[in-house]
């Protein structure tokens, strides 16, 4: 009975890491409708009411630049340099059909969690 419910717990982990995971995403192409370096970024998120690790956002950031859904640009003034990211034009088209699809889904899952 232990090991079951061992491995029921680790499903419901794993499902939830996934969903976070896609949310994150989609969290940070609509932080990103407004240029913010990496740590301005992640104040916002947590602001709004989700933590990111460094560890996850600054390869996300990375990852994401690296597809083309973001640019990027170097501002050296006072203290360090800092990456300044926003969305390119694939990006704010990326960010559309996600936000459209995030809304559908959302509409299609309040309907059955609701039964």
């Amino acid at each position: 009975m232990w090991y079951m419910a061992t491995r029921a717990s680790d499903a419901l982990d794993s499902t939830l890491q996934e969903i976070r995971r896609g949310t994150i995403v989609l969290a940070v192409l609509a932080g990103l409708r407004e240029e913010h370096y990496g740590y301005s970024l992640r104040q916002a998120l947590l602001e709004a009411g989700l933590e990111v690790s460094e560890g996850t956002l600054y390869p996300l950031l990375r990852r994401l630049e690296g597809a083309g859904l973001l640019a990027s640009r170097w501002e050296l003034g006072e203290g360090r340099p800092r990456r300044y990211y926003r969305l390119s034009r694939e990006g704010e088209a990326a960010f559309g059909e996600l936000r459209r699809s995030w809304r559908s889904l959302v509409e299609v899952l309040s309907g059955m969690l609701e039964r």
